[in-house]
């Protein structure tokens, strides 16, 4: 089992250029749902400060950093998984292209707890990357989403 603070940090404290997307955004966000595992979408040259930085907490990779550049992906694992995007830009299901430095150039930070900050995208950039499937939870989460976005004004 890891612990969600120490993760959060060895990512910080590293220096990996990376944003915490998928339903554990969410959930930073303030929004009810669940989700196990983690999906991180981080600089192509930055997998092995990424790995580096993990594998104290046990988290392995199932790919080489060349692996996971020629993929786009690869997956941490110890009791918890670890999704990762590596690739520079990833397509919507309707077309339009998402790159990993808009993403950053737009990241928000967010407080979790004492000391402990993660990047998440910008609302629409987020929103953005659950277009990158046409899964029904993703919809869901758009609809939550769109309506934090109204709320916030922006």
């Amino acid at each position: 089992m890891h612990d969600e603070e120490e993760l959060y940090k060895a990512v910080a404290r590293a220096g990996v250029r990376g944003v915490l997307i998928g339903r554990q955004a969410l959930i930073a966000l303030g929004l009810p749902v669940l989700t196990n595992d983690y999906d991180y979408w981080i600089h192509i040259d930055d997998i092995q400060k990424f790995n580096d930085a993990l594998e104290p907490l046990e988290f392995f990779p199932n790919r080489t950093p060349e692996e996971a550049r020629a993929r786009g992906r690869y997956v941490l694992e110890n009791s918890t998984k670890i999704d990762v995007l590596v690739a520079r830009e990833v397509p919507t299901i309707d077309g339009v292209r998402v790159s990993f430095q808009d993403l950053w150039d737009h990241r928000e930070i967010v407080h979790v707890t004492a000391g402990v900050d993660i990047a998440i995208p910008s609302l629409d950039d987020l929103i953005a990357t659950k277009r990158f499937a046409a899964r029904p939870k993703d919809a869901e989460d758009i609809r939550m989403l769109e309506v934090l976005r109204s709320t916030r004004g922006t």
